[in-house]
């Protein structure tokens, strides 16, 4: 989502993480070797070696496709093109788009309510290949369209599935991403602040940060807070912390709850407090 107030904090850029020190032409001769993929874990031990030296059997694209109709946290359409030259006369054909930062499936930055923190293109590729988890509140959603991620949630999914994962993108799966072909629907309303669909508590995010340390959180609606928020506790507090979001993901229901390694691609533009992305989970 995007609002129009940012907090005060002090900018933390990050060094790379030695990714960028592998070889590019060997990882395009002949994919990832046993060796490029011992240096990856090792610039990220939570990541599973297995994930980096065989072919997954599984990928599913967590992405939807951004079409111009794309709901918009505040309701009128966010997404416009324009065709500027076309096969004839020119011979080709290339389009210019215009559209804001936080639309469809997008990656919000530390730095988009956190003035001085990381934007988009201080995020590294240890920040953006993660194991990924999914947390199912499918049941709570239907009888509360705000419902949350709470605590409780954490606890009962490493008690089924075992622990999250240190460096993990924790996602929660509402069952909203089906909403997406109708607007008023994924809001739950016309737009801010009427608004209504499920998110993460602060409690949560408060409960990760303090004993998994995730890269991120991602969610299947329009908003890591739930719609009826009015002070956006889990932008401010959880991407204050260095952390990123992920919103509008699809698929989520098609994952493993745990066991699958996630790979987010925002556009590194200049600057941006946020960017349309592709999000892929493989295991």
């Amino acid at each position: 989502m995007c609002a129009p107030a940012v907090a005060a904090g002090s900018r933390r850029h990050h060094a790379d993480d030695g990714i960028h020190s592998l070889s590019r032409r060997a990882f395009l001769k002949t994919g990832i070797t046993l060796t490029a993929g011992a240096a990856l874990a090792a610039t990220s031990p939570a990541l599973p070696a297995a994930a980096f030296t065989k072919k997954a059997r599984r990928t599913v694209d967590l992405t939807h496709r951004l079409v111009k109709a794309f709901p918009s946290f505040f309701g009128p359409q966010g997404v416009f093109d324009e065709v500027i030259t076309d096969f004839d006369p020119d011979g080709f054909f290339s389009k210019r788009w215009t559209l804001v930062e936080h639309i469809g499936t997008h990656v919000d930055t530390p730095g988009h309510f956190d003035q001085g923190n990381r934007l988009v293109d201080d995020l590294t590729l240890s920040d953006l290949l993660a194991p990924i988890v999914v947390i199912d509140i499918k049941a709570k959603a239907v009888e509360d369209p705000n419902a949350m991620v709470e605590p409780a949630d954490l606890v009962a999914f490493e008690r089924r599935h075992g622990r999250i994962p240190e460096r993990a993108l924790v996602c929660m799966n509402s069952g909203w991403a089906d909403k997406v072909g109708d607007g008023d629907t994924f809001r739950g309303g016309a737009g801010f602040p009427d608004l209504n669909f499920p998110g993460f508590s602060i409690d949560a995010t408060d409960w990760l940060v303090a004993r998994r340390d995730p890269v991120g959180i991602g969610v299947d609606t329009i908003s890591l807070d739930p719609g009826n928020s009015a002070t956006f506790d889990v932008h401010f507090g959880f991407l204050a912390t260095g952390r990123y979001g992920v919103e509008s993901l699809a698929n989520l229901d098609q994952i493993p709850p745990r066991g699958a390694l996630g790979f987010v691609g925002p556009v590194p533009w200049e600057d941006g407090s946020g960017a349309p992305c592709r999000a892929i989970a493989a295991w």
